[in-house]
């Protein structure tokens, strides 16, 4: 399930197996025996406006699923068990492809469950919308320029060996190349 929401492009590696049979790039669920469906719970970075999602189906040929849906809800919960919505009704899927679907709504989530009916593999989940800003700190202090408040670094002149992303990701950097750097200049500029 992690693979689904992978920063990186899906890929296919031809004569990969594991455990379960062929490695896919992606969430792929056992094959069903009995009716009913499959789905993944995804707990959402920061809560949000949802405008659009992709639902990639990439490298899945034959074993993708005919049908996906997403629900939506709000919750304090890690994986909440009530109060979800329908964002996206069903939608008929294809194969080795991306789905681009407009969702019109202005409520902001926490969480989002990608259905799929019945079994089958999905490379990536990508959700497009709008961060909704998080409440003041203790001191009633905002950081804005804070991922969790809708900041985002919008161009670099250089981003040589780190992404100008990086600058207001939470926490503190992993190391030096958890941040943003640019090559070294040798001439005049800055």
């Amino acid at each position: 399930k992690e693979r689904l929401i992978d920063a990186a492009e899906p890929v296919f590696i031809d004569g990969k197996y594991d455990d379960h049979g062929k490695w896919m790039d992606g969430w792929e669920s056992r094959r069903r025996r009995k009716p009913g469906y499959d789905y993944c719970v995804v707990r959402l970075g920061v809560a949000g406006v949802i405008r659009g999602v992709d639902i990639d189906t990439r490298h899945f040929t034959g074993n993708y699923p005919p049908e996906a849906s997403i629900d939506a809800c709000v919750s304090d919960d890690d994986v909440p068990e009530e109060g979800w919505e329908s964002l996206l009704p069903k939608t008929n899927l294809q194969g080795n492809a991306h789905h681009y679907i407009d969702i019109d709504d202005d409520r902001s989530w926490t969480h989002v469950r990608l259905n799929i009916f019945p079994d089958g593999g999905v490379a990536r989940l990508r959700l497009y919308g709008e961060v909704k800003p998080a409440d003041d700190d203790e001191e009633g202090i905002i950081d804005l320029f804070a991922l969790r408040h809708g900041g985002r670094a919008l161009l670099a002149s250089d981003e040589h060996y780190g992404s100008m992303h990086n600058l207001n990701l939470p926490g503190r950097g992993v190391n030096m190349g958890d941040g943003w750097e640019t090559a070294r200049r040798r001439g005049p500029g800055n």
